[in-house]
């Protein structure tokens, strides 16, 4: 910009000394009437930096929307996004849910199905590969939050898409370990978790029940999918039903390019390429007491929470017999499960701020209550009732951990504290189920582990009370510090207008 000149946020260009007003004044002419007092605001923002530039104010990534004043449109374009969020927690989970079927094609495919050693080895490329989906989620926040909901899930499923295809080629246990527990985990992982981001941008009423249609995906897929695999892997074999599946990966990448971002996007304070690390890793997060507790006390629950999926069905063998049918348990696990998500998530959105934690405070305690009266049902009717239970509140829990976090944080940081949550619960998931396989192998009996299961989910839920707690007591101390705030700001007000009342009195008087 050449020199004497200002630059204001509207692009003209006033000679220097001339005032930015419609109306021109000659230089040397009297102006009282137009020129502002010394110190007065208006100067001050028509003020320049060393360059002599004004700095003119950041625009939000929505033309002429306010942050402040964002509207969520409650639809739209939401319910294309919702079905692709869909889509993308049904086939991420619904593969990885089903791999029970695959396990068992493993097996004949690289060995034998009595073969001890291969079955611990094969195991673990599941238990690999889910644990990766939740440990990679701190790390898909970042680049969540850098890169955008939409680049980081259609990245996230070329990625998995290139780790399931390269699966299929594959013909030896070894690099499953790789392809399929590193590669495809992480790819689902980037692309899971702005499938539940990109919801805040368009729903805020409603996104309770959104949230539950949306993970009510998994539930459908893991019901549909065992049948679907069954059948393709005895008519074309584990190779090619791997490529199968590819193409729901492929559809999820598709999906991606759905996430139109409406919300503002996060720019560098410093005028970097490159962020500062306070800004790549969100640390004001963890300034909040209320989701401190909420980050530890879930993965506190779920030390014992899973130990009934992994361990129920090889009980029901142990206490009723091999030929028992104990499909129709999980089954109404996942069925109950999806009810609960679309009755509960809609539930949320007439439960006002935090005290949404007290659904999963609810879901806790029933889970717990159930994991001991497990070892208590003689009568497999009995266990069927338990299950029940279980997945109605499964899905409770599963489907407003969305709706918590963005009224903890706020939805411009929702993406670190869900990605920080679900790489905390890494740990109690791959942890909890093999305590309790020790247990088992210990004692001969499924009894204790069933028992001591229940015990995580009833403390962790009554951490979980203090939530509401906390966030009302910072909104009170925030009221009384606004208040008082306002109140100083009134009173210098009310000093500098007496001042400039003395000065006009003088300058009258002259």
């Amino acid at each position: 910009m050449t020199e004497g000149t200002v630059d204001t946020a509207e692009d003209h260009q006033v000679p220097a000394g001339h005032p930015a007003e419609d109306h021109q004044v000659p230089a040397g002419h009297p102006a009282e009437d137009h020129q502002v007092p010394a110190g007065d605001p208006a100067e001050e923002e028509k003020k320049g930096d060393s360059n002599g530039q004004v700095s003119v104010p950041e625009q939000s990534a929505v033309p002429g929307v306010d942050p402040v004043d964002f509207v969520h449109p409650e639809g739209g374009w939401g319910w294309v996004v919702m079905f692709a969020s869909m889509w993308c927690n049904g086939s991420v989970f619904g593969i990885q849910n089903a791999f029970g079927i695959l396990f068992l094609s493993l097996l004949k495919e690289f060995g034998s199905e009595d073969d001890e050693d291969l079955r611990f080895r094969t195991a673990w490329v599941g238990s690999l590969s889910m644990g990766m989906i939740f440990f990679c989620s701190p790390i898909v926040s970042v680049f969540t939050d850098i890169l955008g909901c939409r680049i980081t899930a259609v990245g996230g499923a070329a990625v998995g898409l290139v780790g399931l295809l390269a699966s299929s080629f594959v013909t030896s246990l070894g690099p499953l370990y790789f392809t399929y527990g590193i590669v495809f985990a992480c790819g689902c992982s980037f692309s899971y978790q702005p499938s539940l981001v990109i919801l805040g941008h368009y729903f805020k009423k409603r996104l309770g029940l959104v949230n539950g249609i949306v993970t009510a995906g998994s539930s459908i897929f893991t019901i549909i999918l065992p049948f679907m695999l069954s059948g393709l892997l005895s008519r074309v074999g584990l190779h090619n039903t791997m490529r199968v599946l590819c193409i729901l990966m492929f559809v999820l990448m598709l999906a991606g390019f759905t996430y139109k971002p409406l919300l503002p996007a996060k720019t560098s304070s410093t005028g970097r390429c490159c962020p500062p690390i306070g800004q790549i890793f969100n640390f004001n997060i963890w300034k909040s007491l209320g989701y401190r507790i909420w980050a530890f006390g879930i993965p506190a629950a779920l030390y014992g929470y899973f130990v009934p999926y992994v361990h129920l069905m090889k009980h029901v063998e142990e206490r009723f017999g091999p030929e028992t049918n104990k499909e129709v348990l999980l089954l109404s696990i996942g069925i109950t499960s999806c009810i609960g998500r679309f009755i509960f998530g809609r539930v949320a959105d007439y439960i006002p701020g935090v005290n949404k934690v007290y659904l999963q405070v609810t879901s806790f305690f029933v889970i717990g209550l159930m994991s001991m009266m497990i070892p208590l049902c003689n009568i497999f009717g009995a266990l069927i009732a338990v299950c029940l239970l279980m997945g109605l509140f499964d899905g409770c829990f599963i489907s407003i951990m969305a709706p918590i976090a963005f009224e903890l944080v706020g939805a411009k940081d929702v993406s670190q504290a869900i990605g920080f949550l679900l790489g905390l619960m890494s740990v109690p998931m791959t942890v909890g189920p093999p305590i309790a396989g020790f247990l088992r192998d210990r004692l001969g009996s499924y009894d204790v582990a069933f028992y001591l299961a229940g015990i995580p989910p009833l403390f962790g839920g009554a951490l979980l009370c203090l939530i509401p707690w906390v966030e009302a007591r910072r909104r009170r101390r925030e009221k009384t510090e606004a208040l008082k705030e306002e109140a100083e700001v009134s009173t210098r007000m009310l000093e500098k207008h007496q001042e400039d009342a003395q000065l006009q009195t003088g300058e009258s008087v002259l």
